[in-house]
Parts: C-alpha cells; structure tokens; sequence
C-alpha cells in the first residue's frame, strides 16, 4: 500500500509541474478524456522512473557535492533535484514515454514544485508511518 500510495503522490506532483512549467510537458493528446487515457500510463511509469532515479542516483551525487551543499547552506540540493528531473526525462525518453523536460530552469522549478506537491499531497493522505 505504501507503494502505490507513493507512486501515486509522485504521479500527482509531475503531473502538477508538467502543467504549470511550460518547459516541462508529456506528449500525446491535449484536452479531455483522451488526454487522460494517453498520459495515465505514461505518468505512472515516469514516477517510477523518478523513484529509482532519486533512490539510486541522487545519493550518490549528494555525497560527492557535499561540499558544495554546505557552502550554498543546501540550496546546491534544488540544483541536484533539478539534475536528477533532467536524467529522469532523458531515461524516459530513451524508452518512448513521452516525457520532456526543456532547459535547466524548467528542471529548477519543475523540481521545486514537484517537491512542494508531494509534501503537500503526503499532507493530504496522512498516511501512517508506523
């Protein structure tokens, strides 16, 4: 349950950054019911993507800039979130999902919202951490 639960709260927070940046986008239909059955699956599997990617990736490359992350006082972390939504994009894109994200500051702000969803949407659900 804790998965799905997951997975769907990423969904959310991508889905949430891919409306509001311009920059970042998923292809297929644009309006209705359409949309939805072509970018639901899609969606799902980006989260996904983005799971393994921050799981695998990003501590690594958290340890290596550590340095830098104290000296910016962690504000370097928005810019390896921003990092980690780039790969995340070019993975997805290598496996024809669909998924585009377009320029280092669409990464920054896609990565600053989908952060500020999720904790929001965790919020929301109240999930049980015990």
């Amino acid at each position: 349950m804790r998965f799905l639960t997951w997975l769907v709260t990423t969904a959310v927070s991508l889905a949430t950054a891919a409306w509001l940046i311009e920059g970042i986008s998923f292809t297929g239909a644009t309006s209705g019911r359409a949309e939805i059955e072509d970018k639901i699956l899609p969606l799902l599997l980006v989260s996904l993507i983005l799971g393994v990617v921050t799981s695998l990736v990003k501590p690594i490359l958290t340890l290596l800039s550590f340095p830098l992350i104290i000296v910016t006082l962690g504000l370097f972390l928005v810019v390896i979130n921003a990092a980690m939504l780039k790969l995340t994009a070019v993975l997805a894109d290598a496996v024809d999902l669909g998924f585009r994200v377009e320029g280092f500051w669409s990464a920054v702000f896609g990565a600053v919202i989908i952060t500020v969803v999720t904790y929001l949407v965790d919020g929301l659900i109240g999930e049980d951490r015990r």
